[in-house]
């Protein structure tokens, strides 16, 4: 039986991307964005809330979503998906998107004034601290492809090795000391870390998923406290953006414990949720569903161009430019997922599954119109 709130919970998180990312062009910590405007607390608070504990929720639910699918797969069909689902979109997005949105940062952070196609050299060649905000080699958010990838054949090898033991333990383990579980974090996340993003972190959380919330009995009693815990998980993650945001010393081992406990109690208290109110199947969470991998590949390319044009329009008008970037980018995201849903090749370099043929030659035209007006209007543009 299909675990309804896993998906439903996932495309949920993910709609959370475009706010998010949006405010990045007004973190307070002065942090190189695409496109940064100025530091403001204000907006700066979305990104400290949710980032504790929104990716690491994604690294659970591909661990639980792993424990699912190879019981109906053997461990070389299951890594031949995720190559197939995962190394292709990152490659895609790394090579085809992502020197689109450090061409903007060039032109915007640093005034480039050369072609785009001039620049596309530029990305190969120039690496610094992989963010791209200076037009350098980025993968931008594809690195979670390439983390999930990597994480899903070592996962793979770490079941395979300790699945007699292991078994023994998931079976033999209790609710609360499931709380017990997030005490490595801290530590863990030092570990091969690439620009704050621990490699081994997020294996942690990958087989936590696959072993621990994937127990419908730990799963049942996180939905029976989900009210609780999320108001321990709340306090936690206020008091950590408190803290962050407005308290001059940022790294105070208060700080520290809060940004964890929320990381870690939020990740229990979002399944809990999801199972008791997000079990569900529907025509608005088929849609999503259908749509959410499309929807990560998508967003943030639009979230920086629409914040590079708005500017050009109306210059640093705070709250029309994160409105409108905002409205703007989910509605172009949610039009490309359309289009390339029914285009077999963008479905073959997204990772996406092919819904139909209604509408192609649309879809091919519409493309072809938009590919023809950005590069008319930005890449050779002054």
């Amino acid at each position: 039986m299909r675990k309804h709130y896993i998906d439903n919970l996932r495309w949920i998180i993910l709609l959370i991307l475009i706010p998010y990312h949006v405010s990045m062009a007004w973190n307070a910590w002065g942090e190189p964005n695409y496109i940064f405007f100025e530091g403001n607390r204000v907006i700066s608070s979305i990104i400290v809330f949710f980032s504790p504990y929104f990716m690491p929720l994604l690294f659970v639910l591909a661990g639980i979503s792993t424990k699912f699918a190879l019981r109906k797969r053997t461990n070389k069909e299951y890594l031949i998906e995720r190559v197939k689902r995962l190394l292709v979109p990152f490659l895609f997005g790394t090579i085809v998107l992502m020197p689109i949105m450090t061409y903007i940062a060039d032109k915007f952070n640093y005034s480039y004034s050369g072609g785009f196609f001039e620049h596309y050299a530029v990305f190969f060649t120039k690496y610094t601290d992989l963010i791209g905000a200076d037009g350098g080699f980025s993968m931008g958010q594809f690195w979670f492809l390439l983390y999930l990838l990597v994480i899903s054949v070592v996962g793979i090898g770490i079941i395979a090795l300790f699945k007699k033991v292991i078994f023994k333990l998931e079976k033999s383990i209790l609710f609360w000391g499931v709380l017990l579980l997030g005490l490595p974090l801290p530590f863990l996340s030092e570990l091969l870390s690439i620009g704050g993003k621990s490699l081994v972190e997020y294996l942690y959380l990958f087989l936590l998923g696959y072993y621990v919330f994937s127990s419908e009995k730990i799963v049942n009693k996180a939905e029976k406290n989900c009210w609780l815990l999320f108001g321990i998980g709340f306090v936690a993650t206020v008091l950590n953006v408190y803290l962050f945001l407005w308290i001059d010393n940022e790294y105070t081992l208060l700080n520290t414990i809060a940004k964890y406990v929320s990381e870690w109690v939020m990740i229990i208290a979002l399944i809990g949720l999801a199972k008791r109110y997000w079990n569900f199947s529907g025509k608005i969470s088929d849609y999503m569903n259908q749509r959410s991998f499309l929807f990560y590949i998508y967003h943030f390319i639009w979230v920086v161009l629409f914040q590079y044009i708005l500017y050009g329009l109306i210059g640093k008008h705070t709250v029309v430019l994160f409105i409108g970037s905002v409205i703007l980018a989910y509605l172009a995201t949610f039009i490309s997922c359309e289009i390339s849903i029914r285009i077999p090749f963008m479905c073959f370099l997204t990772g996406a599954k092919y819904k139909s043929k209604a509408e192609l030659f649309g879809g091919i035209v519409l493309m072809a119109m938009g590919t023809k007006i950005l590069i008319e209007h930005l890449f050779f543009g002054s």
